[in-house]
């Protein structure tokens, strides 16, 4: 089949790691992906790409660097590459995407998209005491900076300390166990399942930071250092984002492949990449369990590409928790029963903060490599199942055009906020819960209640009958006596 020259094409991938005790002797983040940026020069087979980077893009991790493509250009001796940051909240997808978009419009022809971590260097400075600082780069500014417009949470999820994405995320299983109908064994049960076959992947992947293989049993039991964090999640229900890791991808136009014989072996065509960037915090979603931009996205790239999610060889998807690969399955029809992940997944594999979906595509090529001609469908998700991203990859030119789709406007129309209020010493029905657990145990239950005209409010109690009734039976379709105060009591 022949193609225009200008058709973006990844030809290159790299991954780093190290696990060191020594602090003082682990590399700190933008060293490693340095590190992963001349593996992926390396696994193109082409040194030179370096030399022609027009641009480093970065996505923002948990570290404080000001202009971190910038020190990765300079450390692999890209001088003339521009410096990107896409801060946290950007989709990775978008990231990506955007990278094969510039290089088919030809503003650019060599683009390194990279990101990485080195929390295992941080925690283990912390343990031992010694001190192991990040280069500071002072006042340096990225080129190009973006940023995400809006907020992830709510201003009444962070009054009511609902912050971290744990809470967030075991809300969101809980309505999706009440919606199904299960009891709380059932599903404790196949979502621990679930959890042990990813960890089974991960196994088998030389690149994932926890090889052990757990089962389920140990992934649902809260013991052997597997303390509960929000019921129903347990820490092996969490990603893990403590790693050392970093990836980068070498994207250019197919022309610069050619012109540098690269050999096509090496190829993988971006076909279509979707986002939504619709933001619905999550106490004010009609339906908790429903993500409606997956749908909207999985159709987008399904449509242009003629290949539907469900359809894809290889899959890979987002997995910061079991219920958005569930969640995921659910809106892009795929089968909770096939391979949904290359890596083994953010709790095996590793999540380093804003690079999973990075690491993931390093991964999906060496896959997409091995089985010529299949396709392979990536997902991302930024806060907590608030943005969607999709795209769809082949070692095959695509018969159409790359096409970076937006489909913000079409979720935004059907994905409505629910009102928000507080009570007034009223009923309510609650609509999904958690227990947040403590190093001590049980500290708060956490619910959201629906009034009778359908506004939401979130509540929270103390009461150890409450926290312990909570998790031994279903909470979610109970009326609750919703307090001025933002307490609640069960009423029946």
């Amino acid at each position: 089949m022949s193609f225009d020259d200008r058709t973006p094409v990844l030809v290159g991938v790299g991954t780093a790691a190290q696990r060191l005790d020594d602090p003082t002797e682990a590399k700190e983040a933008v060293a490693l992906m340095a590190e992963a940026l001349m593996a992926a020069a390396d696994d193109a087979g082409a040194s030179e790409l370096i030399g022609r980077l027009d641009q480093v893009r970065v996505t923002k991790g948990t570290w404080g660097y000001s202009d971190p493509a910038r020190w990765v250009a300079d450390a692999v001796g890209a001088n003339q590459a521009g410096s990107f940051l896409a801060d946290v909240g950007i989709l990775q997808t978008a990231v990506m995407g955007d990278a094969a978009a510039s290089i088919a419009s030809g503003s650019a022809d060599v683009v390194a998209v990279v990101g990485g971590e080195a929390k295992y260097r941080g925690l283990r400075a912390a343990i031992t005491g010694v001190d192991a600082p990040d280069t500071d780069q002072g006042d340096a500014q990225p080129d190009d900076f973006v940023t995400p417009h809006g907020m992830i949470i709510s201003r009444a999820e962070i009054d009511t300390g609902l912050v971290m994405a744990t809470h967030h995320y075991a809300m969101i299983e809980s309505a999706r166990r009440f919606v199904d109908g299960q009891t709380i064994d059932e599903h404790r049960d196949e979502v621990a399942g679930l959890w042990a076959r990813f960890a089974q992947v991960a196994a088998a992947n030389p690149d994932a930071w926890f090889r052990d293989g757990l089962d389920a049993a140990a992934i649902a039991t809260p013991e052997n250092g597997n303390r509960m964090l929000a019921w129903p999640y347990t820490k092996w229900h969490n990603s893990q984002w403590n790693v050392d890791q970093a990836a980068a991808l070498i994207f250019c136009s197919a022309g610069t492949a050619r012109a540098l014989g690269i050999s096509q072996d090496r190829w993988v065509f971006p076909w279509a990449a979707a986002e939504s960037n619709h933001m619905v915090p999550v106490t004010e979603r009609p339906e908790l369990h429903r993500s409606p931009g997956f749908a909207h996205a999985g159709r987008a790239v399904g449509d242009h590409t003629g290949v539907a999610p469900a359809d894809a060889d290889h899959v890979d998807l987002y997995s910061c928790f079991p219920i958005a690969v569930r969640t995921q399955a659910l809106e892009l029809g795929l089968d909770l029963g096939r391979d949904l992940t290359v890596t083994g997944g953010m709790t095996w594999a590793g999540g380093p903060l804003n690079n999973y979906v990075i690491q993931a595509a390093a991964k999906l090529v060496q896959v997409l490599r091995a089985d010529p001609g299949s396709t392979g469908l990536l997902t991302s998700i930024s806060g907590m199942i608030t943005k969607q991203g999709a795209s769809v990859w082949s070692t095959e030119p695509p018969a159409q055009p790359f096409a970076n789709i937006d489909v913000t406007d079409a979720v935004a129309a059907e994905l409505q906020p629910k009102p928000y209020r507080t009570g007034d010493n009223e009923q309510a029905e609650v609509v999904s819960y958690t227990v947040i657990w403590g190093r001590e145990g049980p500290e708060r239950a956490v619910a959201i209640g629906e009034f009778p005209d359908g506004a939401r409010t979130l509540l929270v109690s103390a009461a150890p009958a409450v926290m312990a009734a909570a998790v031994a039976g279903e909470f979610c379709g109970r009326g609750v006596l919703a307090g001025t105060d933002g307490s609640f009591a069960p009423v029946d």
